[in-house]
């Protein structure tokens, strides 16, 4: 069990964009931070009004985002398009090759959202796009499943064995993960507090375990998670 704190994490400031990156990104690099298993990228990004990435390439990375608040418009070279939301994620298979954008699509409020990069078992896989809105009652203290290998439980089926899944905890409530021995499981703290075997964890915080067999988590005030299961 390893604690990750958010104030250890990279941090660039573009005026429009607001970045705090978990592993090496771009501007930001930390030999001692590069990924951890097959999970390369997850940066928190706060967007500002009316702004966002111009089009840009990427090719053999399974990527997700999920937006905590405000909204995401997206368009890409295959002709795909549109706008998500808190709840809504978004999952593009960049494979062999692929061209999008991404621009907070309101002219007065900041998006903020999670970008997630996950490699690939396969390189130079046909490109893929899927948009999917999931149930508030699914991830209300529970685990819902966003993204597996097999696409169990209507998730997304993603090129890695791989599984992301999210919970929105209240308040005084306790959630148990059980995972199979000789997996990793990065937790990410998105939102609110909560204690993991009697470690407290706030917003932007992080704790990874390795060949463990189950955890808990009890929510100190309200909190969203992202959890990372990987071979």
């Amino acid at each position: 069990m390893k604690v990750y704190r958010a104030q250890d994490r990279g941090h660039v400031e573009h005026g429009w964009l607001k970045t705090k990156h978990s592993f090496s990104f771009g501007e930001y690099y930390n030999p001692q931070a590069m990924s951890f298993g097959p999970l390369r990228v997850l940066n928190e990004d706060v967007i500002e009004a009316g702004q966002g990435f111009g089009t840009h390439p990427h090719k053999d990375a399974e990527i997700l985002t999920y937006v905590l608040s405000g909204g995401l418009r997206h368009e890409d070279s295959m002709g795909n398009g549109g706008v998500i939301e808190h709840g809504d994620v978004q999952y593009m298979s960049a494979g062999k090759g692929i061209r999008h954008s991404e621009f907070n699509a309101s002219r007065t409020e900041p998006v903020h959202l999670y970008q997630i990069w996950i490699l690939p078992h396969t390189k130079a896989l046909k490109p893929r796009y899927e948009q999917e809105s999931f149930s508030p009652q699914g991830r209300a203290n529970q685990w819902q499943l966003i993204a597996s290998p097999k696409g169990d439980q209507g998730s997304f089926q993603i090129a890695q064995d791989a599984k992301f899944l999210v919970s929105e905890l209240d308040q005084g409530r306790e959630l148990t993960y059980r995972f199979e021995n000789k997996r990793k499981v990065w937790l990410q703290v998105a939102r609110g507090t909560i204690s993991v075997n009697h470690q407290d964890l706030s917003a932007g915080d992080a704790i990874s375990f390795e060949e463990a067999q189950d955890f808990s988590v009890e929510a100190i005030e309200d909190a969203e998670l992202l959890l990372f299961d990987m071979a």
